[in-house]
């Protein structure tokens, strides 16, 4: 416990046998069977040490820039202790809410941790001057977890600084048409851009994920990572996943989840709003800007959303969160607590994007529970 939140939770503590998972962010039906194919084929290697040459070929191709500024990792969470061990940061900041895992590692690591905390009254939404001018070593999540919200490139870019490490964990950004907003690859000084192959592609056991930055940066968390860090299989899905049929894959996914979870949105509550101000108006089916919508549990004011969801979950608040999710995990369903990220309490819960079949199952008994 950090200040009364468990940095250490995840949304794999939620999930249980016979639950509907709807509290980790892994893509439903995945991993698909020709990446299975790739991995298994892989097997046959086993004897021999890894080796990444191939790998960060492929990954760099992916996103243009040259093998030197590519370092592969056991998933996004290594990257983060990577960092922590690499760098001594006079004054570190994450923004937050967000993922726990890099101030964690920052914090078992040594270092002192500031927040900058963004408020859901502004849609989550970061004003870069908010984060201290001296703080080198700023941390943020884009798409953020859990509030779903993309912040523009250019704000990020507003964060760069001479002498600061500006960590952007993009885990997600394969999640949204186009990547419109991604720094993978961009040539800002100290920018170090995190993406894990886990969401997208159902890789959560294997712990693949990446690193890109200068070449200089790469040098200084690779001196401080183990010999053979990334296996062999995990190399194979590296591979595989930068091609051209999985990028396409991944194009048709994201596609599809913009779609699924404005209908997640739509059935959560029955009135929409366009603005996080509580303006009225509807907003149509398809509309993914920012929802607000109002139900009751218990008599009292019930479900809000704040910003606009671009990820592939949602972030709602809604009296009584605590005790709904355990009604819901009696009715099948396991659902994010929300009170583990700081900037947020008990009354959040994170709800991650399922095909349109399964968020009408577990609509029906979010309903009966909410009335």
């Amino acid at each position: 416990m950090v200040d009364g939140f468990d940095l250490e939770h995840h949304g794999d503590l939620e999930v249980g046998d016979g639950l509907v998972d709807l509290a980790v962010n892994v893509r439903a039906g995945t991993p698909p069977a020709w990446l299975v194919e790739e991995i298994t084929g892989s097997l046959t290697d086993l004897a021999a040490y890894p080796r990444q040459e191939a790998a960060l070929a492929a990954v760099a191709a992916r996103h243009n820039v040259p093998p030197e500024r590519v370092l592969l990792t056991a998933g996004a969470a290594e990257a983060f202790v990577l960092i922590a061990r690499a760098f001594r940061p006079r004054h570190a900041v994450v923004v937050h809410p967000q993922f726990t895992e890099p101030e964690a590692a920052l914090r078992s690591a040594g270092h002192l941790v500031d927040r900058v905390i963004l408020r859901p009254e502004d849609g989550f939404e970061l004003d870069p001057r908010a984060v201290p001018a001296d703080a080198d070593l700023v941390v943020i999540g884009n798409p953020t977890n859990p509030t779903s919200v993309l912040h523009p490139a250019d704000d990020l870019r507003e964060l760069a600084r001479p002498d600061r490490i500006l960590v952007v964990d993009e885990a997600f950004m394969d999640a949204v048409p186009g990547e419109p907003e991604s720094l993978a690859g961009a040539s800002i000084p100290g920018l170090v851009v995190i993406r894990s192959l886990t969401k997208t592609w159902g890789l959560a056991g294997l712990r693949v994920g990446y690193v890109i930055a200068s070449a200089g940066i790469i040098e200084q968390l690779a001196a401080v990572q183990p010999h053979w860090p990334v296996s062999t299989p995990a190399l194979a899905a590296a591979i595989a996943c930068s091609n051209e049929q999985a990028l396409a894959e991944a194009a048709q996914a994201a596609l599809d989840t913009d779609r699924q979870r404005a209908h997640l949105l739509h059935a959560l509550a029955p009135t929409l709003y366009s603005d996080t101000a509580g303006a009225s108006g509807g907003a149509s089916y398809g509309d993914t800007r920012a929802v607000v919508g109002t139900a009751s549990y218990g008599g009292r004011a019930g479900v809000v959303t704040y910003g606009v969801a671009r990820g592939p979950f949602v972030l709602v608040r809604v009296d009584g969160a605590d005790v709904l999710r355990e009604r819901l995990r009696e009715r099948g369903y396991a659902v994010r607590r929300g009170d583990t990220f700081p900037g947020l309490g008990p009354d959040w819960l994170r709800i991650a994007v399922r095909p349109e079949e399964v968020t009408d199952g577990f609509v029906k008994v979010w309903r009966d529970l909410l009335t």
